[in-house]
């Protein structure tokens, strides 16, 4: 299975809901006390402009609105005020600015406008601005300009919470995310939420007008925070950007069942497919009925369906989906789509150990693919990896050769993929026990992700692989960088206690224990021990090695009574296996016997004991 094929977080869709545009309304002139009334109408500003109903700015429009003489006015015209020229002239100024199409002629709007308005008065013009750059994505510098002026004019300090300024603050967040500012972004992001919560909890606040923005914020904060790593976090906003697509869409919406396949993605993409399966069932569901099984939507519900399955080990359920996929692909003649479907299906069937089957699948796709296209390379992965499980080593090598060079080629167009699958090149060296080489790419696999935020949570999974490795191969100085890296990398994105978190540790305890270092080896073996206690039950087969390499630590360290109560807890835990654990169960006994005895010896009294050395 191909991470990259259901990663959600590290690609977040950078989209704004419409629906912010029309809370530039009058309605909200409460908001800016300093704002002009005029000003306040700026509705629908991303809506599109037909030429039938919109001014399309011309270079010389601002020129004779500010030269306008009023000497050539007809003999007889009512005279015009200075005071009445000033706010006709603003008054087209604001219609110009209102009826800008294109980024270029808001811009120059605005630049004209910042010659007849107080800067007090274009707080809300230059959110517009600002949000029109953001949507567009492509100047985060000047959309950080913008959003920096419109906060400092519409934020008064005033205690009263304002949602001009949580969507200004949003902005702000928005723009330092393009700029890599992390922190800063999820700083302002922070600021918006909380305004945002005091104006929900407000009884006199519209709620409708709210969840727009309440929306567009935890989508940005879902975005900071896969980009710092912190996955788990960023499934939270996402769940609350679900929630309330919920309560803004109806029951059986195509949105709301993409918003449903986008959430069980996001869960597949940290391998919860737990928690994936029934978003992607209720996705399937609401585009069946609304659709038809001939759909699209239906086709790439079913195949994150198979991949779903396939993580939950129930192969037979995903080559069914992944079957069903490909036939509506193939009806709708999406190839490149379907292409992806069908090394879908030759990795379910490889799970299932069908490889000629799959085999048989690969050399039809890669007939299919350009020389040096990336799904050409993940043909022949996937094909390596049949023949590994035949035993066709030199075969499968030579497959990962030509999936090498093709990547190789493709480093800087899609890095993230590359390194998905250098990685998956280096595990089926690995199961050839081509350990070196299997280093090698994943190093190569580092290098490249170490250039990507988003992908901290990669990072710290390859650099954990690449110290076990090490590790095995008995290179333990080496090892122990790599380790203490994956750790804080994965501590970082999916918090201290997580049970990824718990296997580095205890392999971090092996290698201080290799080196002789058994007060590290035992702190890094409790860590491990309580993680897995909580994360995977006292019970489970890991948790009770766990427990047994800190019996062990301490019994190097000649602390006895601590290694014969942790053994015996190893003793407890594999009697509740019952007979299918006998072998486990005797080994631990005789552990513990070893033990008692040596803490036996170690507390025997002394025969000189009680004897003074003086007389």
């Amino acid at each position: 299975m191909k991470r990259s094929s259901i990663s959600l977080l590290s690609r977040l869709t950078r989209r704004k809901l419409e629906t912010l545009s029309s809370l530039l309304s009058r309605s909200y002139i409460s908001d800016s006390v300093v704002a002009s009334s005029s000003l306040l109408a700026i509705n629908n500003y991303l809506e599109p402009c037909t030429k039938a109903n919109a001014l399309v700015l011309k270079p010389n429009k601002f020129q004779s609105i500010k030269h306008r003489n009023i000497d050539t006015l007809v003999e007889n015209q009512p005279q015009i005020t200075s005071r009445q020229r000033k706010i006709k002239e603003k008054s087209d100024l604001e219609e110009a600015f209102e009826s800008a199409e294109t980024t270029e002629e808001m811009l120059e709007a605005f630049k004209q406008m910042e010659t007849a308005f107080d800067e007090r008065e274009l707080g809300l013009a230059a959110l517009k601005v600002g949000l029109k750059l953001d949507k567009e994505g492509d100047d985060p510098e000047k959309t950080l300009v913008f959003a920096s002026r419109a906060l400092q004019i519409l934020d008064n300090n005033d205690s009263k919470p304002s949602l001009l300024v949580a969507m200004a603050l949003e902005l702000m967040g928005s723009a330092n995310y393009g700029l890599k500012r992390f922190n800063d972004s999820l700083g302002y992001l922070n600021r918006a939420k909380r305004i945002l919560s005091r104006l929900e909890e407000d009884e006199n606040g519209n709620v409708e007008d709210i969840r727009p923005v309440v929306h567009a914020v935890m989508l940005e904060l879902a975005n900071v925070k896969t980009a710092m790593g912190r996955r788990e976090e960023a499934l939270e906003n996402l769940r609350k950007c679900l929630e309330i697509k919920e309560m803004t869409l109806e029951k059986d919406s195509k949105e709301l069942g993409v918003a449903y396949r986008d959430m069980a993605e996001a869960y597949a993409g940290v391998l919860n497919f737990k928690e994936a399966l029934p978003f992607g069932l209720k996705a399937l569901e609401i585009h069946r009925s609304g659709l038809g099984n001939n759909s699209v939507e239906v086709a790439n519900d079913r195949r994150l369906l198979g991949v779903i399955y396939s993580g939950l080990e129930e192969h037979d359920k995903a080559l069914e989906q992944n079957e069903l996929s490909r036939k509506v692909l193939r009806n709708w003649g999406l190839s490149s789509h379907l292409l992806r479907a069908e090394i879908d299906a030759a990795n379910i069937k490889i799970a299932l150990g069908k490889y000629d089957e799959a085999i048989n699948t690969l050399k039809g796709v890669v007939q299919q693919t350009e020389k040096d296209a990336e799904t050409r390379a993940l043909v022949f992965i996937s094909m390596a990896k049949a023949l590994c499980n035949q035993e066709k080593f030199p075969d499968a090598k030579r497959c990962l050769e030509i999936a090498c060079g093709i990547l190789d080629k493709n480093q800087k167009v899609s890095p993230v993929e590359v390194a998905d699958a250098y990685s998956e090149i280096a595990m089926q060296y690995e199961s050839m026990n081509e350990f070196d080489t299997a280093v090698t790419l994943l190093k190569r696999t580092l290098l490249l992700l170490e250039k990507v935020p988003q992908e901290q949570h990669s990072e710290g999974s390859v650099s954990a692989r690449i110290g076990w490795l090490l590790l095995l191969t008995g290179k333990v100085n080496q090892a122990i960088p790599f380790l203490e890296n994956a750790a804080e990398r994965l501590k970082e994105s999916f918090g201290p206690k997580h049970f990824g978190v718990a296997y580095i540790y205890n392999n971090l305890g092996a290698a201080y224990l290799e080196l002789d270092r058994p007060q590290s080896a035992a702190q890094m073996f409790a860590l491990a021990k309580d993680i897995m206690d909580v994360a995977l039950g006292p019970h489970h087969v890991d948790s009770i090695e766990a427990c047994q390499n800190l019996s062990k630590a301490y019994s190097v360290m000649g602390s006895y009574a601590l290694a014969v109560e942790f053994q015996q807890r190893v003793v407890d835990a594999w009697e509740g296996h019952g007979p299918s654990a006998q072998d486990e169960l005797t080994e631990a006994h005789r552990v513990l016997e070893q033990l008692k005895a040596k803490a036996h010896c170690f507390h025997k009294p002394s025969p000189y004991r009680g004897t003074s050395d003086t007389s």
